[in-house]
């Protein structure tokens, strides 16, 4: 297995190289800048937008700046060789002076912990969605399973398909008018998000499709599995039920929801923008949303490089939790 492992984490350099290359690309094809402001009033003057460019070195040649950010370059104003992202550094902010990238992201304002900033905000956010999906989705499975063609079925498989069927957008949209417009349960604008009453609706409207994908995933498993010559010897022997169900069932049905779960957690962490962006949500994938917006270039980079990251680290996972849910599976050396 450490053979597989480390093959696999230097398979991460080319993955992480193209990633960076491809949003270099299409980010500098886009009109406009990070000097530009929607208020003409306050437009940077071509004098000081040469300053700027010259200080952040966007006045290099576009194949110097990616090799720069990629592997470092010596910065034209106090003539230092600054290491890039083989660095760990992901660069400075061009819209918030005197910040880094990592420091946007990772960084807790004084007083608070890790869990306090972006990333963390984002990170509790996905991980809470995650255990709903888990938690509502696999018993819902089950359920659905083994009562199959009744009442309980057809709730289980209503649920399933709304939440593959309605957009987050949408669901989110109704959440907020259902709870908090017309309910009054929460706030519409939450300035204090440590009251973890307010990540209800986050929570639920990022949950929903993974928990009804997980549902569906697990009934049809669990139905495949209960065809399966073991579980009607099992069943043969006398066994209880439960025992049929919890040790012959569900533990050789749960393969394929595990091979979701780990892409599942790396995909609620970074395609949570939209409801961070809804929900005025302080975490990394709204600071990635006004980045676009800004032109940060930085900005952008670093964090499709981060979530980019947490997907390859996801789905390696994966690959690492079949061995111990399945003995007979063995990672190739």
């Amino acid at each position: 297995m450490g053979t597989y492992l480390i093959r696999r984490l230097f398979w991460l350099v080319p993955v992480l190289f193209t990633v960076s290359l491809v949003t270099f690309i299409i980010m500098r094809s886009a009109p406009g800048g990070p000097w530009d402001t929607s208020d003409e009033r306050r437009q940077v003057d071509a004098a000081t937008a040469r300053s700027l460019a010259a200080f952040y070195g966007l006045d290099k040649p576009i194949w110097r700046q990616f090799l720069g950010y990629v592997i470092g370059d010596t910065n034209s104003q106090t003539g230092k060789y600054v290491c890039g992202l083989v660095c760990g550094n992901l660069g400075p902010s061009y819209r918030q002076r005197g910040r880094s990238v990592q420091d946007i992201l990772f960084g807790a304002p004084e007083g608070k912990t890790f869990w306090q900033s972006r990333f963390g905000y984002s990170l509790r956010l996905g991980l809470m969605a995650l255990s709903m999906a888990v938690f509502i989705g696999i018993p819902l499975g089950i359920i659905a399973a083994l009562k199959q063609n009744t009442i309980a079925d057809y709730i289980a498989l209503f649920i399933a398909t709304s939440g593959i069927s309605v957009p987050s957008f949408v669901l989110a949209i109704f959440f907020i008018i259902i709870f908090a417009a017309r309910l009054h349960w929460v706030n519409i604008l939450v300035d204090d998000w440590t009251q973890i009453r307010y990540w209800f609706m986050p929570m639920a409207v990022l949950g929903f499709g993974t928990m009804a994908f997980t549902a569906r995933l697990t009934r049809s498993s669990m139905l495949e599995v209960m065809r399966q010559d073991y579980v009607r010897t099992a069943r043969a022997k006398g066994l209880v039920e439960r025992v049929v169900v919890l040790t012959h069932m569900f533990r050789n049905a749960l393969i394929p929801v595990i091979t979701i779960l780990g892409p599942a957690l790396a995909g609620l962490v970074t395609g949570s923008f939209i409801i961070e962006t809804m929900f005025s949500f302080p975490g990394m994938g709204r600071a990635y949303v006004q980045a676009i917006g800004q032109r940060d270039y930085s900005l952008i980079m670093g964090t499709t490089v981060v979530y980019a990251l947490l997907i390859a680290v996801a789905n390696l996972s994966v690959d690492v939790f079949y061995v111990f849910v399945d003995p007979r599976i063995r990672l190739e050396e």
